[in-house]
């Protein structure tokens, strides 16, 4: 692509979502979303293969619905209350609606079918990009909307998340599949907090975008997307496969890796607000993720491709990709646990 493109069409994301940061009247935040959708599908498109295409248009009609949901929404509170302010959505059934949209964008369950399918057909790069940066802004929008919504929507569309998310993952041979149920698990856990501790919300998907990115990176450095491909991992290099094995390990939320943390938090948050019940439903769903996570570490670490020793000589290359950030993201998804009160008193 085109540099001057590329440049253009990554400012306007960034744009996107920091106009959506910063609104407090819907038509803005609404324009907000639009301009993140409209910049990231010729990312999306730009290899012009057909099953890209085919996501990109799948990606462009399923945003396109909630788009038009939201205005819907925002229109009809306007009309009932007379106002346009976010935080303003008094009227049930518009925050209701703004909810179920804004859930059909990120991919909450039982609005997830779109997001697997897209992350599929979808080149690495832009699999992570769609996987973090376009979760901040409908996230902002529903931590603002949440205190107004009826608990139990939240709590059911969290606790429907973690078991799809958990579940749909299990069956799966395609990575770029399983992280896109992954993200659907995580999204689970950040909506169910959301109307107890908006802050819990908020470092959950820190947490969830560091450990999302290390994989996604690792993914692309060594040209992995399939359980067979990751069979080969160990012969191209060896020391980034097993901080892999630990990112994804982290990501299932195993102590004493970074991914404990925000789920801990969530579950003793839940027990102070007397849903134990809820608490051990979130805590067995991710269990569920834990398994295919053990399945990938498995498929890396513990099986050695049917191939000849002459074969795996060349495969230790030096690469021409950047670590640097593969790096960062690495440590950040592995070693926070212990400046966990330190992280506390920054997000209170």
């Amino acid at each position: 692509m085109n540099p001057y493109v590329l440049t253009v069409l990554l400012s306007s994301l960034g744009l996107g979502t920091t106009l959506t940061f910063a609104s407090s009247h819907w038509l803005l935040a609404w324009m907000g979303l639009e301009i993140n959708t409209l910049a990231i599908i010729p990312l999306m498109a730009q290899q012009h293969h057909p099953r890209a295409v085919e996501a990109t248009t799948k990606y462009f009609l399923t945003q396109a619905t909630p788009a038009a949901m939201i205005l819907f929404a925002a229109t009809t509170n306007a009309w009932v209350t007379g106002e346009w302010g976010i935080s303003d959505m008094s009227h049930p059934v518009a925050s209701s609606m703004t909810i179920a949209a804004l859930a059909l964008k990120i991919g909450l369950a039982p609005m997830h079918f779109w997001l697997p399918e897209v992350l599929q057909g979808l080149d690495l790069v832009t699999g992570l990009v769609l996987s973090t940066w376009q979760k901040l802004a409908p996230l902002a929008l529903i931590i603002q909307v949440a205190p107004t919504v009826n608990p139990v929507m939240l709590t059911l569309l969290g606790l429907l998340s973690t078991l799809v998310g958990g579940w749909g993952g299990l069956n799966q041979t395609q990575v770029r599949k399983i992280l896109g149920y992954s993200s659907i698990a995580h999204m689970g856990w950040m909506i169910i907090i959301s109307q107890y501790a908006p802050h819990l919300t908020l470092l959950a998907l820190g947490m969830y975008v560091f450990m999302t990115s290390a994989a996604f990176l690792s993914l692309k450095m060594t040209s992995t997307t399939n359980i067979a491909a990751m069979t080969m991992m160990w012969s191209k290099a060896p020391v980034l496969v097993s901080t892999t094995a630990l990112a994804l390990l982290s990501l299932g939320g195993l102590p004493p890796l970074t991914g404990f943390m925000p789920k801990w938090l969530i579950l003793q948050e839940m027990a102070k607000q007397q849903l134990p019940l809820t608490a051990t439903v979130m805590a067995l769903a991710a269990l569920l993720s834990l398994y295919f996570y053990l399945r990938l570490c498995y498929a890396m670490t513990l099986t050695i491709s049917p191939n000849t020793t002459n074969a795996m000589t060349p495969w230790r290359a030096r690469t021409t990709q950047s670590t640097i950030t593969l790096a960062l993201f690495m440590t950040t998804a592995l070693g926070l646990l212990p400046i966990t009160p330190a992280i506390m008193s920054l997000v209170t």
